[in-house]
C-alpha cells in the first residue's frame, strides 16, 4: 500500500526548498554588484559576461565588423573605466573593435569570498603546480610553485637572480593565473564570437595588468598576436623583490595579516572622494587628469560588497609571476606575439632603467619613454599614447 504524503508536509518541503534556494541566491548575489546601465566615463553600455558562474562587466567600442580586435586590461584597484580615453580613441580609427574588461574582483565584476566554494573552484592556480597532485592537471602541464634562480631586473637597469614564488600565500582566487584564464575565456567566448575577422586578438595592458596579459599569451599562444604594455609593474612587495627576504618577508606577512584582520576601518576612512583624489595624484604626473569623473568611476565599485576583502587579498599577494620571468620563458611565443612597452618618465613606481632593460628579451620589439607623464599615460596623455597603440595594432594585425 502506497501512502501519499500529507499536504502539510509537502508544503513544508516546498517552503524549505524555496527558502534554501533564496538563501543560496542571496549568498551568491551579495558579492555581485549591479553596474549602472551605461558607464558615466564613456557613455557606453555596461555589458555582462558570465564566467564560471560569476559576473564580468565589460565595455566595447568600434565597428562590429572591424577586421581586428583588442582587449584592454586594467591595473591595480581600478577597472574598465580607467580606459575611458582609450576605448573610443582607438575605435574611432574604424579598423578595430576594442573591449575593456573588469577582472574578477575589480570594478563591477563579482567578488566571491576567498574561502567560498565557488572561489576555490574558479581559482586559476588549481592544477598548475607540481606539488598539487590531488588536483586535475591543466592542459599545459604542471610547473614548480617556486621557480629557482630566475633572472630579474633591478631599478638601476642591472640584473639579479631570485626565487619566484608563484602561489598566492592565502590560496586566493585573486591572482594572475585566474585573471589570465578569465582573459582567455573572454577572448574565445565574446571577442572572437562577435565578428572580428581575425582569428587572433591583441592585448593592451597597464601596470599589474601586464602579468595577467603575458600569462594569457603564454598559456594561449594561438589566441593572441601581441601585447602592448603601458608602464609595467614590478611588484615591490613580491618576495623576489624585497631585500633580504628571509628577514623582511615575515614582517611584511605580519603587516598584511593585520591589515586583513583589522584594516576595514582604515579602508573605509580612505574610501572618500577627496582622499582618493589625493592618492591618485601620486602616480599621475598630469594632475589635471585627476578629475571628478575619474575619482567617481574608480571609487564607486570599491564601495560595493566584497571589494575591501579583494583589496586586502591583493595587498597580501607577495607572489605570482613577474614580467621578466614570463618574457624569458622558452614557451613565450616571441615570433608570433611581439611586445611593445611604453612608460612615463615621471612614474614614481616604475623605474625607467628597469623598463629599458627589457629590450634584451626576444619578444620585446620596442621600449618607448614618454615625457611628462606618470604611471597612467593612457589617461594622462591619450593624444600621445593612442597613436602609439594604433601603430602597434597596425604592426601585429597581420601576424
Amino acid at each position: 500500500k502506497i501512502t501519499k504524503p500529507r499536504p502539510i508536509y509537502t508544503m513544508q518541503r516546498k517552503l524549505l526548498t524555496a527558502g534554501l534556494s533564496l538563501l543560496l541566491a542571496i549568498s551568491t548575489n551579495a558579492y555581485t554588484p549591479t553596474p549602472p546601465p551605461f558607464s558615466p566615463a564613456t557613455s557606453l553600455p555596461n555589458k555582462l559576461y558570465t564566467w564560471r558562474s560569476q559576473q564580468v562587466r565589460y565595455q566595447v567600442s568600434g565597428p562590429a565588423d572591424a577586421p581586428h580586435a583588442a582587449v584592454l586590461v586594467h591595473g591595480l584597484f581600478v577597472n574598465a573605466d580607467h580606459w575611458r580615453k582609450t576605448l573610443k580613441g582607438l575605435a574611432d580609427d574604424g579598423s578595430y573593435r576594442v573591449y575593456a574588461i573588469d577582472l574578477l574582483g575589480s570594478g563591477w565584476s563579482s567578488k566571491p569570498p576567498r574561502d567560498s566554494d565557488v572561489a576555490k573552484e574558479l581559482n586559476g592556480e588549481r592544477g598548475r603546480f607540481l606539488e598539487d597532485t590531488h588536483e586535475e592537471e591543466r592542459g599545459w602541464g604542471r610547473v614548480p610553485s617556486i621557480l629557482s634562480n630566475v633572472a630579474l631586473g633591478t631599478a638601476s637597469g642591472g640584473s639579479k637572480t631570485a626565487d619566484v614564488d608563484l602561489r598566492h600565500p592565502l590560496g586566493s582566487p585573486y591572482n594572475f593565473f585566474t585573471w589570465s584564464e578569465q582573459l582567455a575565456d573572454f577572448t574565445r567566448d565574446v571577442v572572437l564570437k562577435e565578428g572580428a575577422s581575425s582569428n587572433k586578438v591583441s592585448l593592451v595592458c597597464n601596470s599589474i595588468g601586464t602579468m595577467s596579459s603575458l600569462q594569457a599569451v603564454l598559456d594561449n599562444p594561438d589566441l593572441y598576436d601581441g601585447v602592448c604594455v603601458i608602464n609595467p609593474n614590478y611588484r615591490e612587495l613580491h618576495s623576489a623583490e624585497v631585500p633580504l627576504p628571509n628577514f623582511s618577508m615575515p614582517v611584511v606577512r605580519q603587516i598584511q595579516r593585520l591589515l586583513r584582520e583589522n584594516g576595514r576601518g582604515l579602508y573605509d576612512a580612505l574610501a572618500k572622494k577627496d582622499t582618493v583624489r589625493e592618492i591618485l595624484k601620486e602616480p599621475y604626473a598630469v594632475i589635471e587628469a585627476v578629475d571628478d569623473e575619474l575619482v567617481s568611476v574608480l571609487l564607486d565599485p570599491l564601495l560595493t560588497e566584497g571589494a575591501a576583502d579583494v583589496v586586502f587579498d591583493t595587498l597580501s599577494y607577495s607572489a605570482g609571476p613577474l614580467p621578466e620571468q614570463q618574457l624569458s620563458s622558452p614557451h613565450f611565443p616571441a615570433k608570433t606575439a611581439p611586445v611593445w612597452v611604453m612608460y612615463g618618465r615621471s612614474d614614481p613606481w616604475t623605474p625607467g632603467a628597469r623598463v629599458e632593460s627589457m629590450m634584451k628579451y626576444e619578444s620585446v620589439e620596442k621600449v618607448i619613454p614618454l615625457d611628462g607623464v606618470g604611471h597612467c599615460p593612457h589617461d594622462e596623455a591619450p593624444e600621445v599614447v593612442n597613436p602609439i597603440i594604433l601603430e602597434f595594432l597596425q604592426r601585429v594585425k597581420n601576424i
